[in-house]
């Protein structure tokens, strides 16, 4: 029996049926695009558990409403080759079979018990994580981390897991120590590097973060369109906090949209960061046209909540009529999902489709009595806590709309904890204190928003518009 790069027994037929094995599990956990070889023996080799469960599990990454179609002919073979595999090939092609028919629940207790049994399985323990990070339960992100670490603690992947769960829990210091290690390990990392320009957004350290992930970018080699996407989108997040609009809107037009633009999270990345340009007053042209035409065919897709309202806000931007035909899917979700998930789409998603669509028709004040009171249990959607906070911008351009002074000048403030110098922000305080009676704040963030653009003027952009 040969084994994977991580020392866990396997079925093949070989060499190359080992090798491709090796480059789903090693380019799941590094988001390299040699995840995918596998799918190309994967009719074929009918017998081996493995290649079977892989290539189910890559169809489920597909996030869409037709992954467990594409997906189905995988968990059969999976599960009718496993009966006579090893324990672990069992409980790997029971894993994938369960988060098919959507059993989230005992998907995650197979996940656990795959750790506990087999520690060095982190493609099991990453399955783990995606899905608790889809239902917003970051705890057991860490939980199951730290249950494989005693005996996968030499692997830089576990570190950058672990780095990011801890992240989402709030818990920075952990997150950074976590993702340093990931790197000192394996300096390509991305999801560490990933995690760290999280733990740098959230404590407002703009220009550290910028300049980290302008010192490792050269390393972003051979990666998913996702990472790689999604790592550039966090790089034009601290240049817009300094002020440079521009070359954030040439980061969207190069490395953020256009890579694969018929996939979830590069649709998802797209509407993210061409809605923060907008709310930071940068004009985007006829960009939403183009994103749009790619969205038309999510009109259907509730295969997750998250995905599904950023979706909506793309099409509705966009004055696309698909986006009426979603929320009406939205709806029908809310209705019919598994119980694991209902209350989620029903008391969270529903308000909040209704509430982003009532922004981009121009009614404010629906808006903020339909997306406001849920933005506190956002984190069931899924999605972290930097692309959560979109919607929260939405809520604050909502009242800031409606002049309505005082609520937004909280909202700005408290966000000016970890932002404190941040351009669109302090702009935005200006304008809010002039019109509160209060022009010496509002000269002091005129001020503030000045200096870091003024200080950010002649760097070197790594685009050009």
């Amino acid at each position: 029996m040969d084994e994977d790069f991580l020392g866990n027994p396997m079925t093949t037929d070989g060499a190359h049926s080992a090798g491709l094995i090796d480059d789903f599990v090693g380019g799941l956990l590094s988001y390299e695009m040699r995840a995918v070889n596998l799918l190309a023996v994967a009719d074929e080799a009918v017998d081996l558990p493995l290649v079977q469960t892989y290539a189910g599990m890559l169809w489920m990454f597909l996030e869409s409403i037709d992954g467990p179609g594409r997906a189905a002919p995988y968990v059969g073979r999976a599960l009718a080759a496993a009966r006579h595999g090893t324990r672990r090939e069992r409980l790997n092609a029971a894993m994938l079979e369960a988060w098919w028919r959507d059993d989230i629940p005992s998907a995650l207790a197979l996940g656990d018990q795959i750790a506990e049994e087999f520690p060095r399985d982190l493609a099991a323990v990453k399955v783990h994580q995606y899905l608790n990070f889809n239902r917003g339960q970051s705890p057991d992100m860490v939980r199951i981390g730290l249950k494989v670490l005693p005996r996968a603690g030499d692997v830089a992947y576990l570190h950058g897991m672990l780095a990011f769960g801890y992240e989402q829990c709030h818990l920075l210091d952990e997150a950074e120590a976590a993702a340093r290690r990931a790197i000192t390990l394996k300096r390509k990392e991305p999801w560490a590097h990933h995690a760290l320009a999280h733990v740098m957004l959230t404590r407002g350290e703009i220009d550290q973060g910028a300049a980290f992930l302008r010192g490792v970018h050269d390393s972003w080699t051979d990666l998913n369109s996702f990472m790689s996407t999604h790592l550039w989108w966090h790089y034009a997040l601290f240049l817009l906090s300094q002020g440079r609009e521009a070359e954030a809107l040439a980061t969207y037009d190069t490395r953020v949209w256009g890579v694969d633009k018929g996939y979830s999270q590069d649709q998802a990345g797209a509407v993210q960061l061409l809605s923060r340009l907008e709310l930071a007053g940068v004009d985007v042209g006829g960009r939403w046209s183009d994103l749009a035409d790619h969205l038309a065919a999510r009109a259907t897709d509730t295969a997750q909540p998250f995905l599904a309202l950023l979706y909506l806000m793309g099409l509705a931007r966009a004055g696309r009529a698909e986006a009426d035909t979603l929320l009406a899917a939205i709806r029908v979700q809310a209705d019919s999902a598994p119980d694991h998930s209902r209350e989620t789409w029903a008391d969270v998603a529903v308000p909040a489709a209704e509430g982003l669509m009532a922004y981009y028709r121009g009614d404010g004040r629906t808006t903020v009595r339909r997306l406001g009171p849920v933005l506190p249990r956002l984190v069931e959607i899924g999605g972290s806590h930097a692309q959560r906070d979109l919607f929260e911008q939405v809520v604050l351009d909502a009242y800031l709309k409606d002049r309505r002074w005082t609520p937004v000048q909280q909202m700005l403030e408290l966000r000016r904890g970890h932002d404190p110098d941040g351009v669109p922000l302090n702009r935005a305080l200006a304008q809010v204190y002039d019109a509160l009676g209060l022009p010496s704040l509002a000269q002091q963030a005129a001020a503030r928003a000045r200096g870091t653009a003024d200080a950010h003027r002649h760097d070197t952009p790594l685009f050009s518009a």
